[in-house]
């Protein structure tokens, strides 16, 4: 299932989730040459998060392939910038329009709850715990973390207590069919979260690189926590569909909208 639309409105212009998917596009094209090598692989070992390396849990001068070409080498110095410059790095096109879409989808409703100041502190806080609990599942790591996805999994949990019954328009693959439903938003991202949750199970005691299925249950989790103290009642007050309460559902449930 892939989200295409979500029936929400946006009181606020979103200029704080605009300007988030810039900036990542932007590192994307003139920090990463758009996944072109070698600048990929370079911007990833010396922005992206190294556990090993942030903890200095591990030699220095170890060494981990990144690129045809390329590796990456731990350092003597604990890089703890890497922390915020890994959330604007990628590793190819389909991880970067993954994550800017969900952004897109997301971001501007969780917006309308705080404000756009607010709304950037509570990303980055997202990001920072999302990263935490990565590298708390394998602190000896010597795999750069790169992506917004940890960042957007705490704008998601936010988003699953703000508008819990909002409909999402989902794009289902059943093999060779193709068609859209409309599901609750608790149903949607509470299923994404159940995903990340058992597959990080999964990933306990491996080695090498991956999916950082951690850091997206980290980032969910504290995004759902802090959302309590960075929405501003003022804000929700307008937005006529926030909370289990909705003055008018925005579509039936479990409606189908075509193929």
């Amino acid at each position: 299932m892939f989200p295409l639309r979500d029936d929400n409105p946006h009181i606020l212009t979103p200029y704080a989730t605009y300007g988030i998917v810039a900036l990542n596009m932007l590192v994307w094209f003139f920090v990463q040459g758009a996944g072109s090598e070698p600048l990929l692989s370079s911007s990833v070992c010396r922005l992206g998060l190294i556990p090993g390396e942030l903890l200095q849990s591990i030699p220095t001068g170890t060494r981990f392939p990144v690129g045809p070409a390329t590796d990456c080498v731990v350092g003597e110095v604990s890089n703890w910038q890497t922390v915020i410059t890994s959330m604007f790095m990628h590793g190819s096109w389909f991880h970067i329009i993954g994550n800017m879409w969900f952004m897109w989808i997301f971001g501007n409703n969780v917006e309308d709850s705080m404000g756009h100041l607010r709304f950037i502190v509570f990303y980055l806080l997202c990001g920072t715990a999302a990263a935490g609990l990565q590298v708390m599942t394998d602190p000896t790591s010597a795999v750069p973390m790169v992506g917004a996805s940890g960042a957007i999994g705490g704008v998601m949990g936010a988003y699953v207590l703000l508008y819990p019954r909002v409909h999402v328009h989902m794009l289902v693959f059943l093999g060779f069919f193709i068609t859209t439903v409309a599901v609750p938003a608790v149903l949607m991202l509470g299923y994404w979260f159940l995903i990340q949750l058992v597959s990080g199970l999964g990933t306990l005691g491996a080695t090498g690189g991956g999916v950082a299925f951690w850091a997206h249950v980290g980032g969910f989790a504290a995004g759902a926590a802090l959302v309590v103290l960075f929405r501003n009642p003022r804000l929700l007050e307008r937005h006529p569909y926030h909370g289990w309460h909705q003055r008018k559902a925005p579509t039936r449930s479990w409606r189908r909208v075509g193929r």
